[in-house]
Parts: structure tokens; sequence; C-alpha cells
């Protein structure tokens, strides 16, 4: 094997800011539920129902992110550095032309969301998000163009910048909560403005820090705004896949949202606390699958397979450890999370059967569902990853949630048995494929 690429040191720089970075994500996140919980269960669920676009279409910004991040980091594990600060700054142009589209198509969109999506809600619901999506989707171009710089301080074993911008991002997001939710009384718009607001700081903190010279990877200061459709192209043959996976997975979960509203408004507010802890359970699992990202591409580039099994590995075990701890967190504090939400008796009653089931599975699964992979992404068998990922969620998450949820009447329960399902499904195609090395034969973007 040649010399390693990365030393022990490396990836705790490269790691640790990211779970950091995700923690306080998911903490702010859990802050403004409870937060929204002094408006009431009608708010919480409103908010959780328009978080669902939100994280929608992050997903589709992290995924095209993550193809800028492969290619960048190819061309950085082959030597190429000028090629892979080309595919960083088309990667910000491609970004923020493609999310002022999205955001002009939600605001198109409003009614089939609000009505066609969310499904049959309850009219203070509708109310509540309406005003929510209004007010966070003018933040989309913004959290778009963060997601492109965090990736390109991430690839080049940076991710402490991304991960100071980001602590930034949520302070402001909950001080301007607690001021506007507990210090005004606001509605979800003392929620929704914060968020807004943050978002567009973070984009312009991290873009202008991205003009540093010093930067093994940076933009112009003679930047031009003209398309490399080649370097565009490159980023999407990674982008896309990744992209049309990660959106489907959170129209998947749409769809069964529109399930779950018929059961209710305590199955709402549970499936909106649950999904909210569950962030937490899992944030170092995908904390080290965006840290994977930049280790295989750059292993890839430089024509080492054998590196990528190598750290493959021992991100794997790290995943795996990591998660048991924040799981077992979860489990333990279960008492605590359902009193700081103000839940009533059912829907605590129901939030604990989901936490204690979800944590236990995803200790023994989630990584191999999700963290592993990464590896095949970064190696460019994205092809494989989207059509394992879309046929298990589509045939096992909403169909076998139908039957279990509706059909069967186990409720916003069986939704998340019908999940785990899912997750294995994905566990056992992805652990095959990876040991088969197919993946080794997929063509380099370089």
């Amino acid at each position: 094997m040649k010399p390693l690429l990365f030393t022990n040191k490396d990836l705790q720089k490269l790691i640790t800011p990211m779970i950091v970075e995700q923690l306080l994500a998911v903490l702010v996140g859990m802050a403004d539920t409870i937060m929204v919980a002094a408006v009431g269960e009608s708010a919480v669920a409103s908010v959780s129902l328009v978080d669902n676009i939100n994280v929608l279409l992050i997903g589709l910004f992290m995924a095209l992110a993550t193809g800028g991040a492969v290619v960048a980091g190819q061309f950085l594990g082959h030597g190429d550095v000028k090629k892979a600060s080309s595919a960083a700054q088309q990667l910000v142009f491609f970004m923020a032309l493609f999310s002022v589209l999205i955001m002009a198509l939600v605001y198109v969109g409003k009614w089939f969301i609000l009505h066609i999506v969310f499904g049959q809600i309850e009219p203070d619901v509708m109310a509540y998000a309406d005003t929510y999506l209004m007010i966070v989707t003018a933040s989309i171009p913004f959290i778009a163009i963060y997601n492109a710089g965090a990736a390109i301080f991430r690839v080049q074993g940076n991710s402490a910048v991304s991960m100071k911008v980001s602590i930034l991002m949520n302070g402001l997001n909950a001080a301007g909560n607690a001021i506007l939710v507990l210090g005004l009384h606001s509605g979800v718009e003392g929620v929704a403005i914060p968020t807004l607001i943050s978002r567009i700081v973070a984009a312009v903190m991290i873009i202008s820090l991205l003009f540093s010279q010093t930067l093994t990877l940076h933009l112009s200061r003679k930047m031009k705004i003209q398309f490399d459709w080649g370097m565009i192209r490159r980023i999407l043959r990674i982008g896309i896949p990744s992209g049309v996976e990660n959106s489907m997975f959170q129209l998947g979960k749409l769809v069964l949202l529109s399930l779950i509203s018929t059961f209710g408004t305590v199955a709402i507010t549970a499936n909106a606390v649950s999904n909210t802890v569950a962030a937490f359970a899992i944030l170092p699992g995908q904390a080290i699958g965006m840290g994977m990202v930049t280790v295989v591409s750059q292993c890839v580039g430089a024509d080492d397979h054998e590196q990528v099994r190598f750290y493959t590995k021992k991100l794997m075990k790290y995943a795996i450890g990591a998660m048991a701890v924040t799981n077992l967190l979860v489990m333990a504090a279960i008492p605590l999370i359902t009193a700081a939400y103000q839940l009533s008796p059912e829907t605590a009653r129901i939030t604990r059967q989901i936490l204690i089931f979800h944590s236990i599975c995803a200790i023994f699964i989630w990584t191999f569902s999700f963290t592993l992979p990464n590896a095949l992404r970064a190696a460019n068998d994205v092809t494989f990853a989207m059509v394992v990922s879309l046929l298990s969620m589509w045939f096992c998450r909403i169909v076998m949630g139908v039957i279990l949820g509706a059909w069967i009447g186990l409720g916003v329960l069986g939704i998340w048995i019908a999940m785990i399902l899912d997750w294995c499904v994905r566990s056992l195609f992805f652990l095959t494929r990876y040991h088969s090395g197919k993946w080794k034969k997929k063509k380099k973007l370089i």
C-alpha cells in the first residue's frame, strides 16, 4: 500500500468539526420545536410538515454539493489543484442558479404543497403551515450556497471553517427564536424569520471566506460568472443520481406524511418529535459519511483502491461506535424529551415507543444503510446506490408503511417499522456490492 493519504490526526481534524456542526443543527432544530410548542401542538405539526419540504430541498442541495466534492476530491487526489478549484467554482455557480429556480417553483406550487402534499390537515395547522412556508422558502438560495461552500471546505480537509459558520448560523437562529417566540410571543413566524436571516448570513460569510487565495481550493477574486458545462456535467454525474435518491427519499417521507396526517394531530406531533430526536441519534453516522466522501474520493483520484478499503473499514468502525453512544443517550433521555416538548400522555406514549425501537435498530443497522454507500458514491458507483435506495424505499418503506400503518392498524409506529425494514434491505445490498469490488471498475471523473 502507498503512503497513507490521511493520518489519524487528519481524520480527527476532518470529522470532529462535522459532528459538532451536525450536533448544533439538530440541537437548534430541537430547540425550535420546543419553543414553537409554546404556541401549541398545531404549530408543532405545521412546522414539522413544512420542514419536511425543507429537508427534501436541503438533501437535494447536499447531493449536488457532494457531486462537486467528489469531483474536486478526485482532482486533489490526482494532484491537479487547478482543476479542483475550477470544480469548486462551477459548483457555486450552478448551485446559485438552480436554487433560485427551485425557490420560484415552491412559491408557484404553494397551493399544491399545502392542500395535496400535506393531505387532510386541520384548519389551524394549515394556517400555520402557510405562514411558515412563505417565509422559509425565501431562504432556499442561501442554504444551497452555504451547502456548496461547506462542501468545498470539507473536501480540502478544512471542515472547521464550515463548523464555525454553522455555529454562527445556528446561534443566530436560536437567539432569534427565543426573542420572537418566547419574548414577543410570536407564532410560527417567530421561528421562520430567524431561519431566513441566519441562512443569509451563513451564505454570505462562507462565500466571502472562499475568496481567500491561501486556501488550496478557493474562488478567484476576478471571478466572472461563466459556466463550464464540461465540469458541471462531471459534477452532475455524481450529483444527479444522489440528488434523485435524496429527493425521492424525502418525497417518500412526504407521501407517508400524508398518510400520517389521517391519523390525527397526536400522530403528526409524535412523528415530528421523534424525527427531531432521531436526527440527533444518527448525527455521527451522517457526519462520518460526509467525511467518507472526502477521504474515498481522494483515494480514488490517487488510484489506490487498497486505501479505499482501509479507510472505509476504519470510518465504519468509528461510525458504529459513535452511533451506539448517541442512541443510548437518546433512550436514557426519553422521559426528559417528552416532558420538554410538553406532550400529552397519548402523544408521549407513542413517541416513547418510536424512539426506543428506532434507537435499538439504528445502533446495528443504520451505518450500513447510509454511511457505507457514501464510499460507493465517492468511487463513482452512484447509479447502483440510487437504484437500490429508490426500490427499497418504495417497496419497503412506502408499501409496507401503508400495509402496517393503515391496513393492519399500527398507525404511526407501523410507518417506523417499515422504515427499519427499508434499512435492512439497503444494508444487505450495499454490503454485498462493496465486498464484490465492482465499484473499482467505475470510470473516474478526472
